[in-house]
């Protein structure tokens, strides 16, 4: 039974994925599908047009809930743990403590820094094969009006949880706003990847800690052995 009073629920953005790994999230968490797959959905999900990618459905999510959101909502890909290796880890965690979260938290297990036209980290990703820029300086421009930053750093994979104040502090017409460049705005979802915390007006990750790092692995490394 989905707990509708749950102070933390999970958002799930799916295409094709399998979900067999939501068994595990604990039953404090609620549990919301997103499914843009369209002949095979998961059962239960919320369906949407396969536009957009995972940028369109969390935004979906905040305009359609933002007067119900829960206290804390996590947001996820299908396949979340790519990107964040202990991500059971988290959602136990925040069954338990969810004030752990704060205002905001990256999840994920690499910290990546990517210039304003995407030339660092977009242009030679190898899923990237025209070698494409990014422009992350005129979605800046499209999303907030004003100018943005020579670079911007992120935990990889566009995941992360975010207290309902936080959301809140943005308007519904701003998310409304949001939305809309989702879909219209050239590779949008690869540039929401660089912002969800400017998206929500915090700083996700501590400039200070940076220390002037463009990367940092927060998942150990393993050596490599062998002459």
């Amino acid at each position: 039974m989905i707990p509708t009073s749950a102070r933390t629920e999970l958002v799930v953005a799916r295409y094709a994925e399998p979900l067999n790994w939501l068994r595990n999230v604990p039953d404090a968490i609620r549990k919301t599908v997103y499914d843009k797959h369209p002949t095979d959905p998961y059962p239960g999900a919320i369906r949407l047009p396969n536009v957009g990618r995972e940028a369109h459905t969390y935004l979906t999510h905040l305009v359609a809930r933002y007067d119900s959101l829960a206290e804390y909502t996590v947001f996820c890909q299908g396949k979340p743990f790519d990107h964040a290796y202990d991500f059971h880890h988290r959602l136990r965690l925040f069954a338990h403590r969810p004030e752990e979260i704060g205002d905001f938290r990256w999840l994920g297990h690499w910290i990546d820094t990517d210039d304003d036209g995407g030339g660092r980290l977009f242009k030679p990703w190898s899923k990237n094969e025209d070698g494409r820029g990014l422009d992350v300086r005129g979605f800046h421009r499209a999303l907030f009006g004003t100018g943005g930053p020579a670079e911007y750093t992120f935990v990889l994979g566009a995941q992360f949880a975010v207290h309902r104040n936080v959301v809140r502090r943005r308007s519904r017409d701003f998310y409304e706003k949001a939305l809309a460049i989702s879909v219209q705005f050239p590779d949008a979802a690869h540039c929401y990847e660089r912002t969800w915390d400017r998206v929500f007006g915090v700083t996700g990750i501590d400039p200070d800690w940076l220390a002037g790092r463009k990367t940092v692995a927060l998942k150990p490394l393993k050596e490599k052995t062998g002459s």
